[in-house]
């Protein structure tokens, strides 16, 4: 599938293949690639390059143009485990065009992020800027995914929790990687920047850029330190639920054991022999009472027990 877009009174707007300065690739099938490689002029390695998800963030100089392998972050998904996903984008800068190749269509061009653009260089630079917010903005959400499966952890006796906070913990790992990652393409591409006739606001974008994407990797090591760091600790207290209540399963069996056993006794007539000429009456009642302040007392003297212990 391709979109075609065209730069327009500073804007971008969809557009026919004829006149279009931006094409997105989203190669879904075998005769997408086949025509991305036809028509960008890229060799096989490439484009399989740009769909591969473990692909690692690469620049490349080439007559003038330049090809960039990019990481960008995916939709949250969730089966069994929430996990947070990284695609690979394949991008080609030309002179007076620029190409995406993609394996999902995830590419947007918001009026609010891409105005003022007078080149497919400015498209390059808004689009990196784009993905280092879409991540910032997964960070913050992972913090607060994070900060929510803690509270259920601390009176929870499942691993379901655990589960998820380990899926998180991978998928910062993923999102670290890739981030520091795409720190090396912008480097290269900053070295360069003079040579690709980079006006002086585009090198001032290009270092804000740059600054906001140190500051994400920053954000996502110390997310990712924080959550592994904790994750026994966030284990333990799953197992102390666990340990407290087989504990007061454990008080409840001590109390009803000797109750158990007198009601067994008498059970077999010899409450009713020991109690012959009272009113049944009485004598059950009295038994119920008694029944009820042994086991009282054994809770008493269990709970001092414990205190004493702590």
């Amino acid at each position: 599938m391709t979109k075609s877009y065209k730069i327009a009174n500073r804007q971008i707007s969809e557009s026919n293949p004829e006149d279009a300065n931006i094409v997105i690739y989203t190669c879904l099938s075998d005769s997408d690639r086949q025509e991305a490689i036809v028509q960008l002029g890229l060799d096989a390695h490439d484009v399989e390059s740009a769909l591969d998800p473990d692909e690692i963030s690469r620049i490349e100089y080439d007559d003038g143009r330049v090809f960039i392998i990019w990481k960008e972050p995916l939709q949250a998904t969730f089966d069994q485990t929430l996990r947070f996903d990284v695609l690979s984008v394949g991008i080609l800068l030309e002179p007076n065009r620029i190409s995406f190749v993609t394996s999902a269509d995830t590419i947007f061009f918001s009026p609010r992020e891409f105005k003022g653009i007078d080149s497919p260089l400015d498209v390059l630079l808004r689009y990196l800027q784009s993905t280092i917010r879409h991540y910032l903005e997964h960070l913050k959400g992972i913090k607060l995914i994070t900060a929510e499966i803690q509270s259920k952890i601390n009176t929870s006796m499942e691993n379901k929790y655990l589960i998820q906070m380990f899926s998180l913990s991978e998928s910062l790992i993923y999102y670290t990687n890739a981030i520091e990652s795409n720190e090396l393409v912008m480097t290269k591409l900053h070295v360069n920047s003079r040579k690709q006739g980079f006006t002086e606001d585009q090198q001032d974008l290009l270092d804000d850029i740059r600054l906001d994407n140190q500051q994400c990797s920053r954000q996502s090591q110390t997310y990712s330190t924080v959550l592994s760091g904790l994750m026994d600790a966030r284990g333990n207290i799953i197992n102390n639920n666990m340990n407290l209540l087989l504990r007061d399963l454990t008080l409840l069996n001590i109390i009803f054991l000797p109750l158990n056993l007198i009601a067994g006794i008498g059970g077999m007539s010899e409450f009713s022999m020991m109690t012959d000429g009272m009113d049944w009456r009485l004598s059950y009642a009295l038994f119920f009472i008694g029944m009820v302040a042994l086991g009282w007392l054994t809770w008493v003297v269990l709970a001092r027990m414990l205190k004493r212990r702590h």
